[in-house]
């Protein structure tokens, strides 16, 4: 099966030190891997409104959201590229995630069918030397992936603040050249292992 990347970058500035360890990393894909790369920030959703139990749900056209479903449920590889605000994924990030509980609704697109098996991956950069503070977003990508039946490849972290710091995080760099040639296991809630 040919693998196909889809990189969502959840950050609030360009080329920051998030997407910077995500195309380091990605430059180790193999030549047939095909790599799509969309800003959650250049691609805004709308708040997500929960209307599971009020309207039927319609598959969107046309705007945003149909671009990310879109390109969301073609990728066999997602990743979440997020730096680390406030502890976990960011805003943008999050109203992506939320999303994915309107899709699951929405009729026809079986999200949570098509998703099953495939593989959910983070790259973050933090400012804090000690990723353990990093755990709440490690655990929205880890829960996240656990409810769909996919697997989870964990997330590279890299250490920076200002934009280019983590061009100097050689760990970080050496962690990226081999991050997707691991075979990620099935995702499992805590409460699971």
């Amino acid at each position: 099966m040919t693998r196909h990347f889809l990189f969502l970058l959840g950050s609030s500035r360009d080329h920051g030190n998030t997407e910077l360890l995500a195309r380091k990393a990605a430059e180790q894909l193999p030549a047939g891997v095909t790599q799509r790369w969309i800003s959650l920030t250049g691609h805004p959703l709308p708040d997500y409104e929960d209307l599971r139990h009020d309207s039927d749900h319609v598959r969107p056209s046309g705007d945003h959201t149909a671009t990310l479903l879109d390109a969301t449920l073609a990728a066999t590889d997602l990743v979440i590229a997020s730096p680390l605000y406030w502890y976990s994924v960011s805003a943008q990030t999050k109203r992506y995630l939320d999303h994915w509980a309107g899709w699951l609704r929405t009729p026809g697109v079986d999200f949570k069918e098509t998703m099953a098996g495939r593989t959910l991956w983070g790259v973050t950069a933090l400012a804090h030397e000690e990723e353990e503070v990093a755990e709440p977003l490690v655990g929205t990508l880890n829960n996240s992936a656990a409810y769909m039946g996919m697997r989870f490849g964990g997330v590279l972290f890299g250490n920076g603040s200002k934009p280019g710091d983590v061009l100097s995080d050689s760990a970080a760099l050496a962690r990226a050249k081999t991050f997707f040639a691991q075979e990620p296991p099935l995702a499992r809630f805590p409460y699971e292992s």
